[in-house]
């Protein structure tokens, strides 16, 4: 009954008018973000951070998730459109979608890559209502030495299987741990590596350092490429479709892919690094090989669109349980939102759903009106995405230089700051094009803090032994679902695609 009552209370709370106002903005910037190419809901998350201040802290974070989620419609558009994905999540949209598209099918495709969404999307919220209370209230006895623990499996486990190369992804997440370090030490008072900086005594903020690598950084890397060279728009004709409505057989056939695709993706998303990508490729190749027809993939299989897009959406939702009930980011958007978080003043964790039910419980109620509205968008805006795909990115470029820089001053209006912001957008580009992780980098300096803060209160508890780790019994099974997850990396790391 208490499942029903906090969800009840969080319903109340995400549909108060401001709340709903929040979430079809998210859902609508979501989609614009998941559309442009290359770009990705971790570079829009901390690009339209700032926007988020002076909001009501639930209405912020509603907003953000909404954001985080309602890429993951948007960057199918491109994938079925241009044979484009918007981010790696979709790229298995591509083996079929684009075929699809091709064939005179683009709007059945579009519909029926809405419906998988929706369903993966509300599959897995509705395995986080039923399993996040259940996760919390065993993380309930974690100490210190559990919470240093939980942040070193974050990030080991972001970077094993996000980074391309995991010795690159630790160089990154070494980085971040020594911009972390930057400020006043948290046990002497004294600062450190300030340089007699006055601006520095604070720390390195986040936001300018995420919206550099991930906004500017991506943004510079597509203009390398060309992308503002290239002719955009699609070679679909919209409106000459032979028939813009799915068939009966197309609902038929994929119904049990939609609950395949949900299900695993779901399990994949919780595994703390695994994400989207790697159950949208694993649900394309269960699709294929349980298929009576499996050369029909790659040449327009209405299966080979649907299960990837249930599985990507359901990934999503799953990857909230982590972090969420454990404050674990599996990814780099998950990052930036647990940042937000605790920007906040939220810390995610084992008390968020104890100390703070207004909080958790309306954001994951808002993610069950998120789908309803981001299904109604999908369908009713195709003709409005499809003339924003055809948009140059020449006139898109400048304009997300022009938003990064406003949001970096914004926040505490400092020059400083947005230089720094400047700085990591090239830095940014050096590591995408040299295959480092800026997701690491990101997520060592937000957890830094509280790892090095965890470590200090661990060892004055264990009056310096490290045997502390080992004597406890939640500890020693984080550290072997740690292991095991490692264990299964590389095989997992095949899974994805690579650039």
């Amino acid at each position: 009954m208490d499942l029903f009552a906090n969800l009840w209370m969080g319903l109340s709370i995400a549909l108060t008018p401001m709340n709903v106002l929040y979430l079809l903005a998210g859902a609508m910037i979501g989609m614009i973000v998941g559309i442009i190419p290359g770009f990705g809901p971790s570079a829009g998350l901390a690009i339209l951070l700032p926007v988020t201040f002076g909001m009501d802290p639930v209405g912020a974070v509603v907003m953000l998730a909404a954001i985080y989620y309602a890429s993951m419609y948007g960057g199918t558009i491109t994938s079925i459109l241009l044979n484009t994905p918007g981010e790696s999540a979709t790229v298995a949209s591509t083996f079929d979608g684009y075929p699809l598209a091709r064939q005179g099918r683009a709007g059945p495709a579009l519909v029926m890559q809405a419906v998988a969404s929706f369903v993966g999307g509300t599959v897995g919220v509705v395995l986080i209502t039923l399993l996040a209370p259940l996760f919390a209230l065993l993380a309930r006895n974690f100490g210190p030495p559990e919470y240093f623990l939980l942040a070193m499996m974050g990030m080991l486990l972001l970077v094993v299987m996000v980074g391309g190369n995991w010795r690159l992804g630790v160089i990154s997440a070494l980085i971040g741990f020594a911009l972390g370090t930057v400020g006043v030490d948290l046990e002497t008072g004294q600062q450190r590596f300030t340089f007699g900086s006055a601006e520095l005594i604070g720390g390195i903020d986040f936001i300018p350092v995420a919206i550099g690598l991930f906004g500017l950084g991506e943004l510079y890397f597509s203009l390398w490429q060309g992308l503002h060279l290239s002719r955009t728009g699609s070679i679909v004709d919209y409106h000459r479709e032979r028939r813009f409505w799915p068939e009966a057989r197309d609902f038929i056939e994929t119904r049990m892919t939609l609950v395949r695709g949900s299900l695993l993706g779901f399990v994949v998303g919780v595994i703390p690094g695994a994400g989207a990508t790697i159950a949208s490729l694993m649900s394309y190749s269960i699709e294929k090989s349980v298929s009576r027809e499996p050369e029909r993939f790659g040449k327009g299989a209405m299966a080979g669109l649907v299960g990837p897009e249930a599985a990507n959406n359901a990934a999503s939702a799953g990857a909230m349980v982590p972090l969420l009930t454990l404050g674990i980011p599996g990814s780099a958007s998950t990052a930036v939102l647990l940042a937000a978080f605790l920007l906040w003043g939220l810390r995610p964790g084992p008390l968020l759903m104890s100390q703070n039910p207004e909080f958790a419980w309306g954001l994951i109620a808002s993610m069950y009106l998120g789908n309803i509205a981001l299904l109604a968008l999908n369908i009713f805006a195709i003709p409005l995405f499809v003339w924003m795909v055809k948009t140059p990115y020449r006139i898109l470029a400048p304009a997300v230089i022009l938003v990064c820089t406003i949001g970096t001053y914004s926040v505490n209006g400092s020059i400083v700051e947005t230089w720094l912001m400047f700085v990591a957008g090239i830095f940014g580009f050096f590591m995408k094009m040299f295959g480092f992780s800026p997701a690491a980098l990101v997520l060592a300096l937000v957890l830094g803090k509280l790892a090095e803060e965890a470590l200090r209160q661990t060892l004055t508890i264990s009056r310096g032994s490290f045997m502390i780790f080992l004597e406890r019994p939640t500890s020693l099974w984080i550290i072997g679902i740690t292991a095991a997850v490692l264990l299964v990396a590389p095989l997992l790391r095949r899974a994805q695609p690579r650039d």
